[in-house]
């Protein structure tokens, strides 16, 4: 269940109504603006939970408070010590074979061979060891045919001679694989190295402590090997105080990449400059128009993005937040306790200016010590589970408590993994704020 939504409720489209799953506006393949009472209209909440909803399961950990910490680390280090088991077993299987197929040659009748096993065991390990480890194992294979055919006193047999040519023709084979796969992972490594490098240069990561206040942030794209997509975030000290943004671009690729750059540049010079955020959100928009004229248009470029933008004033105890169709972020009280800080009265998505313009509303909630402010993008609110079901958030902290932001970030990817399957369709984008 989404906040601010009904369990089992699918998400609301401008274009669809509310019947069944939307593609979203302007094509986003399932993301879509959130209105002044959340996705879908009249279903505000307080306290990240409605009137009648159901009394959470227990074993899911949302209602009753678990120690601070003990949850998300002994499930972060149960999926951890299954990767290693896993990987251990696979490292394992071209020595399994061997054994395996000197027992069958030894279990079965002389006109019985083993020989698939003995050559299944080098191509195996071609892909999964060194070339070294490939050369021991097909070398391996290679004796124990051997040493059976010279104790059946059988070597001098065309059989024989041929199970001795197929092991080793295979097992060279098998380091040429081998040569083949490692050259193919140097230059991935190297692509993965780039593409850190980019995701660093184009959003980097905060520093873990600014303005008084703890900062945490993750970034995982949809796509399998991909450290880049359209969500971004941002953190800035100012004159007026702590200033963040979080959006989520339409589309994905390199357009959207670039329009990330764009946002998070102007945002960052905005910060310092703009006495209000109702101004930094003016400087974004007209950066978006700039980069849009520029490339001949909005086709050529990405230029609807919903982002919502946070300030929290030096020496006050409030965050002010104006929202540009953005999911709304999640308060968590030291407590347990979770609110959606829903804005009454947002505006349309950044880029999206021609279709109407009118002021941003600010909205000013209270930001207590001890308390985190949770932002995020909607590949964290609309991943479903195997039955279509949405991931909630705000149900699934209340009741909870986390040592510090970092833990917090590190909680949610976890579970919403776990929830969605070990994937979501969606980049996500997570950002904790922390007041000490």
């Amino acid at each position: 269940m989404r906040p601010g939504g009904v369990e089992g409720e699918q998400p609301y489209d401008p274009g669809r109504g509310q019947d069944g799953p939307a593609e979203g506006a302007a094509g986003r393949g399932g993301s879509y603006p959130y209105g002044p009472q959340g996705p879908v209209g009249p279903h505000a909440r307080a306290g990240g939970r409605l009137p009648g909803d159901a009394v959470p399961d227990p074993g899911l950990g949302t209602t009753a408070p678990a120690p601070a910490g003990t949850r998300g680390h002994f499930r972060a280090d149960e999926e951890s010590r299954r990767r290693l088991t896993a990987r251990a077993l696979v490292r394992m299987l071209p020595a399994l074979l061997i054994v395996g197929g000197a027992c069958y040659d030894y279990l079965t009748p002389t006109n019985f061979t083993a020989v698939p096993f003995f050559t299944a065991a080098p191509l195996i390990a071609a892909a999964i060891l060194s070339r070294r480890g490939t050369v021991l194992v097909g070398v391996a294979g290679l004796l124990v045919v051997a040493l059976f055919r010279a104790e059946l006193d059988t070597v001098d047999r065309v059989d024989a001679i041929t199970e001795v040519i197929t092991v080793v023709t295979v097992s060279v084979l098998a380091v040429v694989i081998n040569l083949v796969v490692r050259r193919s992972d140097e230059r991935l490594a190297s692509a993965r190295e780039i593409a850190e490098a980019a995701q660093r240069a184009v959003l980097p990561q905060p520093a873990h402590r600014i303005g008084g206040l703890d900062i945490a942030a993750l970034y995982e794209a949809a796509q399998a090997d991909a450290f880049i997509g359209g969500d971004l975030y941002a953190v800035q000290d100012s004159p007026y105080g702590v200033r963040l943004v979080v959006g989520d671009v339409r589309g994905k690729g390199m357009s959207a990449v670039a329009a990330v750059a764009v946002v998070i540049g102007s945002f960052r010079e905005a910060a310092e400059q703009e006495a209000t955020l109702q101004a930094v959100a003016q400087r974004l928009e007209r950066a978006l128009a700039r980069e849009g004229t520029r490339r001949n248009g909005l086709d050529a470029f990405e230029g609807f993005t919903t982002a919502v933008l946070a300030e929290i004033p030096h020496g006050l105890d409030v965050v002010r937040l104006v929202s540009r169709g953005h999911p709304p972020p999640l308060l968590l009280d030291a407590d347990g306790a979770v609110t959606t800080l829903l804005v009454r009265e947002p505006s349309l998505p950044l880029g999206m200016g021609d279709l109407g313009m009118w002021p941003d509303r600010v909205e000013e909630s209270d930001f207590p010590s001890g308390a985190t402010l949770l932002f995020y993008t909607d590949g964290l609110s609309e991943a479903r589970d195997a039955r279509g079901r949405f991931f909630d958030p705000a149900r699934r902290l209340s009741g909870r408590s986390f040592d510090d932001a970092d833990q917090l970030v590190a909680t949610v990817a976890a579970e919403v993994r776990r929830y969605s399957g070990g994937g979501t369709a969606d980049d996500m984008a997570l950002l904790a704020v922390r007041r000490p």
